[in-house]
């Protein structure tokens, strides 16, 4: 039985000061992952090394999404994420969080199963698994449900197929009654000290997925305003990183939470 004792934080964190920064301010967990505007894709082999010995005990997930976009991925795609797998820095990782889906938006059990084999070949500890926020893009959560739980995944990160956990609240509940501790549902997309509360009571989901992202804005004293690197509206001279006062204060709420 997957039944938590206690509510769980995890934050996602694309850098050693965003991971330290989640310890600082009370978070059960690091997802670490690079390109969190797109929503988190698989971090350089460098940026999870600089993750180790870190001062404190903080458990390190790391995500495995090679490219932004949908989740069905082709064979040198696949290779890829296994040859991140044959690593020392990702070996080093406490657990994993990944997803594969067919083109008819059910669970490619097969590619995913491939994955979790890669990650535990040789493994001397027990490693942990989160099936990510594919799982929002299925066409049958009841059924990816099973199929998730059967492949023997400890997590699934979902906002309840909504743009927003706050938003997924129905389905998020249903999920969580039908895991009956089979697995654990762990809300994400939106959350917040303002809406954790309601989420936790409203659904009985007692782990929350936040980025608790603020932006940090760069000390250059000239601004070449005349072109951009990406996107016409991306700031060239700011970029988002883990705040500890937003981190503190959703903590603080989870820790406080009394259903």
């Amino acid at each position: 039985m997957k039944i938590l004792d206690h509510p769980e934080l995890e934050i996602c964190a694309g850098d050693r000061e965003s991971v330290e920064t989640a310890l600082a301010g009370g978070a059960t967990r690091v997802e670490i992952c690079s390109a969190l505007p797109i929503g988190g894709l698989t971090p350089s082999q460098s940026s999870l090394s600089l993750t180790d010995n870190l001062q404190g005990n903080i458990v390190r997930h790391v995500l495995l999404r090679p490219r932004p976009g949908d989740f069905l991925y082709n064979e040198q795609e696949i290779c890829d994420m296994e040859a991140d797998l044959d690593t020392p820095a990702f070996r080093a990782a406490d657990g994993y969080v990944l997803g594969c889906l067919k083109p008819d938006g059910t669970v490619d059990c097969a590619l995913t199963e491939r994955l979790m084999l890669k990650a535990v070949q040789g493994a001397e500890d027990k490693k942990s698994f989160t099936f990510h926020r594919a799982f929002d893009m299925v066409s049958d959560p009841f059924k990816a449900l099973e199929d998730i739980i059967a492949l023997g995944f400890d997590r699934i990160l979902t906002s309840g197929c909504a743009s927003a956990a706050v938003e997924g609240i129905p389905l998020l509940r249903e999920l969580n009654r039908r895991a009956a501790g089979r697995i654990i549902i762990m809300a994400g997309g939106g959350v917040n000290a303002a809406n954790a509360a309601r989420i936790m009571e409203e659904t009985g989901v007692r782990s929350l997925h936040a980025s608790c992202s603020a932006p940090k804005y760069s000390k250059m004293l000239f601004h070449n305003t005349k072109t951009n690197m990406g996107s016409a509206s991306a700031d060239e001279y700011a970029y988002t990183t883990t705040d500890y006062n937003l981190v503190k204060s959703l903590s603080d709420v989870i820790k406080n939470f009394r259903l």
